[in-house]
């Protein structure tokens, strides 16, 4: 999952922060865009995210989402399976959080948890992981079948780039909590992980639902890259808006309106600065 030694892959220098921040805005302009496509189309797009812990999925994710309209585009993070879910057949809820007409949505980890933590952790048993990489195929196949674009990405980081990441956590009170145990059993267990995406590799990557591997030592390329793909996944075209015209503002009524110093205002922080 990602290269498995230290100094395997090449170190390119990181990309320049004006040069992304430029390239960002045009193409967040573009899933725009290709989101009013989707609307209008009836389409139905489906993302799944998955990768090494701290590869950089959820700020991918972020930038993807960042000025879609909520309405038509939802992330879907789930936490661990109720026992009600335990009992279910193992893709029956994320079946459930599919995109419907016209909906973008994008799975921050998905079904693939089987194939990758259950597997290396022990969290299921031979049977089901065998039953998960017989059946993944066959639902995705499914799915496609049915009219959703599908697009799978792997997030790949270095075992070095990723402690790095992991360290940079411990301090930060605003992303402590992205530092769990598991998180740090993966250091441990980075062969088991690296031969579970292998295994899962050789069986999912199908043609009707192929695997996209991005480098993501790099966050900002990363980041590019998987929007600029995105985009050429999905066969949308440029809508004209609809025209606007802004009404005139009617004058006052005359009312009589209650006096400003009887609404409760929240205490002016900002001021004390």
């Amino acid at each position: 999952m990602g290269s498995k030694k230290h100094g395997k892959r090449s170190k390119a220098p990181r990309l320049d922060k004006k040069k992304y921040e430029k390239e960002l805005r045009r193409l967040q302009i573009e899933l725009v865009s290709m989101q009013q496509w989707v609307t209008a189309a009836d389409a139905r797009v489906l993302v799944l995210f998955e990768g090494r812990d701290a590869a950089g999925k959820g700020g991918a994710i972020k930038r993807v989402m960042q000025y879609l309209n909520p309405r038509h585009a939802r992330v879907v993070a789930l936490p661990q399976p109720t026992e009600r879910e335990k009992g279910q057949w193992y893709f029956q809820r994320y079946i459930e959080r599919l995109p419907t007409k016209g909906e973008i949505v994008l799975m921050d980890r998905s079904w693939y948890n089987r194939a990758g933590v259950e597997k290396v952790m022990g969290y299921c048993t031979d049977e089901e992981y065998d039953r998960f990489l017989a059946q993944a195929p066959v639902v995705e196949q499914l799915l496609v079948d049915d009219g959703i674009i599908l697009v799978k990405y792997w997030y790949s980081v270095s075992d070095v780039e990723q402690e790095k990441r992991f360290r940079s956590r411990l301090n930060d009170p605003m992303r402590r909590w992205k530092l769990s145990e598991t998180d740090l059993l993966s250091i441990t267990r980075w062969e088991d992980y690296s031969q579970a995406k292998d295994a899962m590799f050789d069986i999912t990557d199908r043609e009707h639902a192929p695997w996209w591997s991005i480098n993501s030592d790099d966050k900002r390329a990363a980041r590019l890259n998987t929007i600029s793909h995105l985009l050429s996944q999905v066969p949308y075209d440029r809508l004209d808006p609809d025209e606007v015209h802004f009404p005139e503002r009617p004058s006052a009524a005359g009312a009589t309106r209650p006096p400003i110093d009887e609404h409760r205002f929240v205490p002016d922080h900002a001021a004390t600065l």
